[in-house]
């Protein structure tokens, strides 16, 4: 079976990188705001997704990807295991989150954004591509 997921939505906050210095590895973290749009505004809701992106592609983000700026992802869906204390028991958590594999900008850039280019962008783990 592929394990693929495209999903087109807005960036939640600004990536934050997180190194590690017993492997010299860097993950890259945002979460991505996917709205589910109805004739009834009230009745839109918004699915938050955690996305992590790895060294190279992790720094690219880094460079490119700001809060609010609309993106089309590619990657795939991983479960991330954690134990966390509720009501004094440990209970053992399973989150989705996407591990991103290439991205690409779309629309224009939020006014605020200026580490965004202003041209629309695709890069992957295979290279870096500007798009025509």
């Amino acid at each position: 079976m592929n394990n693929q997921l495209t999903i087109i939505g807005r960036v939640g906050q600004d990536p934050r990188a997180v190194s590690f210095a017993d492997t010299g590895n860097k993950v890259v973290k945002f979460s991505l705001g996917v709205t589910e749009y109805s004739s009834k505004k009230e009745e839109e809701k918004t699915l938050w997704i955690d996305v992590d992106c790895w060294n190279g592609l992790g720094d690219r983000v880094m460079q490119t990807v700001t809060k609010g700026r609309e993106v089309l992802l590619t990657g795939r869906l991983a479960i991330n295991t954690f134990t966390k204390e509720v009501d004094g028991k440990t209970i053992e958590v399973q989150k989705p989150i996407m591990k991103l594999t290439s991205f690409h900008l779309c629309g224009p850039k939020p006014r605020k954004a200026d580490k965004a280019s202003d041209s629309d962008e695709s890069t992957s783990k295979k290279g870096n591509r500007k798009s025509a």
